[in-house]
């Protein structure tokens, strides 16, 4: 069985390297040192990720109308994509995989628009990142109604779609709405996207996400985050990712052994979220590619 990797977190990495934890996340990084953000594809692609995530999972009206910046997305998006464009083709080799993130707020799928009403905020993204990109992926849905707004947007290209849902840290067999995770298997049905993934959740309840994913017959993935939970004040555009607390026990080794579960389970696109960094995918590499 074949493996792809995955690249690990942008988000953490530039913090790591920047020291700098704003309401605007990784976007940050694009307003004031977008080489920063080369340098992370870069290191991601000589640990041996096959695609670069673009730096997109923020650039979305909402988190930017709210920091006064809305009129800046369409400069932003391209200007993410360009630059991992620019890594992938440095590298020689890879896919770029367009990110957008959840309307609302991660992990708070209440605050989400309606599915109808997403769609045509995510077919607008989507179609700013086609030029660049050859993939789609739709980032930490928390819903079923939050991850039909997604496809039904991004598939508007024509491009490959990949959809990453997030679950419960505790209960891995519930979307972080509560909803069931086998909720999904008729919506994975309907718009049949080209992969489906567990993302952005302890791996210990990615582990328990993968065999109902399984069920749905599509190729399935994985990248798990690095934080010890997700705090309950953390809940609102603004909120800065410096309220979440990175685990002790997740290096390198430790990461790649529950990888390892996963791939075994059927999982064969394995990557990194939040606080994994390219330590973290070379051992991936070194292990499975």
């Amino acid at each position: 069985m074949t493996v792809t990797i995955l690249d690990g977190g942008m988000g953490q990495e530039l913090i790591a390297r920047t020291g700098r934890a704003t309401g605007l996340w990784s976007t940050q990084a694009l307003l004031e040192a977008p080489e920063t953000v080369r340098a992370v594809h870069d290191d991601f692609f000589a640990a041996g990720a096959e695609i670069a995530t673009t730096d997109t999972y923020a650039i979305l009206p909402d988190r930017l109308e709210t920091h006064n910046i809305g009129d800046s997305l369409e400069h932003l998006a391209t200007l993410a994509c360009r630059i991992a464009v620019e890594a992938r083709d440095a590298h020689g080799s890879g896919q770029v995989a367009g990110s957008v993130g959840p309307l609302g707020f991660s992990y708070q799928p209440d605050k989400a628009p309606p599915s109808q009403e997403a769609a045509e905020i995510y077919a607008h993204l989507a179609q700013l990142h086609a030029p660049y990109v050859d993939i789609h992926i739709a980032e930490t849905m928390a819903s079923v109604d939050q991850a039909k707004g997604a496809l039904m947007g991004l598939g508007v290209t024509g491009k490959p779609v990949w959809l990453a849902l997030t679950v419960d840290d505790m209960d891995g067999t519930r979307l972080r709405s509560g909803e069931p995770l086998a909720d999904i298997l008729p919506l994975l049905k309907d718009h049949a996207p080209a992969a489906v993934f567990v993302n952005c959740s302890k791996p210990e309840a990615v582990s328990v996400a993968i065999p109902i994913l399984m069920q749905s017959g599509l190729p399935v993935g994985a990248y798990a985050n690095g934080f010890t939970g997700i705090t309950e004040d953390f809940d609102h555009i603004g909120a800065t990712v410096d309220q979440l607390s990175a685990r002790t026990d997740l290096d390198p080794t430790a990461y790649a052994d529950f990888a390892a579960k996963w791939v075994a389970d059927g999982a064969t696109l394995i990557g990194g979220c939040c606080e994994v960094g390219p330590a973290h995918i070379a051992e991936l590499k070194r292990r499975f590619a």
